[in-house]
């Protein structure tokens, strides 16, 4: 299993390891998932998502580029601002998704799941122009500070206007402590918060100093429990290679004309709502209440925030709306439920 730079600063605070795409990650730490869960919706959490895929494509032209990668238009975005969007195959299905910031007209900044990275640079250079560059970021480690504090800590340990730095944007900065950083406001919890892209040789400095301020390790246990309450999919489970993206409830990142090319679905990804504490996870399969098989859970969990069990999965489109009745087959019996919508709290993410 490959490491982070942060791999020592985990195992010195109790982390439970895991492999975790091909990297040894820490799932929790000793406070438990639960825990982390609400320490990031109540103050503040720290993560290390070093093992995502970052890079730089540079040269002439980057926008047209990226918008034939994607379905997103990026021609019109202003400079230092981030967009989620899909690397979608020559079929309409989605190879990863991930965030893309137009730091200038010609420097974009990738930054990518770490399950498909082979995958995406391998895409992304069969389709690069010679005029463009694309330079994977090996040296850099990638920091999530997430939570209502994460703004206050921050701005105590670097020197910049994060008060005034909008949602979705990205700040470039150099730090007499942390070398040159990549500041992004936004992360995957639905909370305000920063993604932190720092040297190698500066990570751990900056995760020690930012868990001195009093934010909380958090593993990636609770960084699922929390993507999941907000609806955001996670790549080989909610979102691959056959999936749409209007088919995956993520036609917003595209204009009008380009999701009608991709036609009317026929299965939606939906929020379900179980109707007692059973936890339904990936695989389990959702009838309609005259027994029709209509789909599938793609995740599901226990909310700590909600007290209560959730999930996510595609079902068939007439059965889509908000409200429709579904049972669960779960050992062999049938657990009702209810399609929901697909995130199941509000974002609290900053606000222009």
């Amino acid at each position: 299993m490959q490491k982070t730079a942060l791999y020592n600063e985990h195992e010195k605070l109790g982390a439970k390891i895991v492999e975790f795409a091909g990297y040894a990650m820490p799932v929790q730490y000793p406070d438990g998932i639960l825990k982390e869960h609400l320490t990031v919706r109540e103050s503040a959490g720290l993560f290390d998502v070093s093992h995502m895929g970052q890079a730089l494509l540079t040269g002439p032209d980057c926008a047209a580029f990226c918008e034939k990668l994607t379905p997103s238009n990026f021609t019109t975005l202003a400079p230092a601002t981030a967009k989620y969007t899909t690397l979608t195959n020559d079929k309409g299905g989605i190879i990863d998704d991930l965030i893309i910031t137009k730091i200038s007209d010609d420097k974009f900044f990738f930054v990518y799941n770490a399950g498909t990275k082979e995958k995406d640079e391998k895409w992304i250079n069969s389709k690069l122009p010679s005029s463009l560059k694309f330079e994977p970021l090996r040296t850099r480690s990638l920091l999530a500070l997430q939570g209502a504090k994460a703004e206050s800590i921050i701005s105590s340990l670097i020197k910049a206007d994060f008060a005034n730095q909008k949602y979705m944007t990205l700040q470039i900065l150099k730090s007499d402590n942390y070398g040159k950083l990549y500041i992004s406001r936004l992360g995957y919890t639905g909370e305000d918060g920063f993604e932190i892209s720092v040297e190698n040789e500066k990570a751990a400095k900056l995760w020690q100093d930012i868990l001195s301020t009093g934010a909380k390790p958090i593993g990636l246990g609770a960084r699922d429990s929390l993507r999941l309450e907000m609806g955001y999919p996670l790549y080989g489970h909610d979102i691959n290679d056959e999936t749409s993206p209007i088919s995956a409830t993520l036609g917003w990142i595209m204009p009008k004309d380009k999701r009608e090319k991709f036609g009317t679905p026929q299965r939606k990804r939906v929020g379900l709502q179980v109707s007692d504490r059973s936890i339904v996870r990936e695989g389990v399969e959702v009838f309609s209440t005259d027994g029709k098989k209509i789909g599938q859970v793609t995740s599901g969990g226990f909310s700590p925030s909600l007290q209560k069990p959730i999930a996510q999965g595609y079902i068939d489109a007439a059965y889509a709306t908000t409200g429709t009745d579904v049972n669960f087959e779960l050992r062999g019996r049938k657990i009702p439920g209810k399609v929901a919508g697909i995130s199941f709290l509000e974002a609290r993410t900053k606000k222009a």
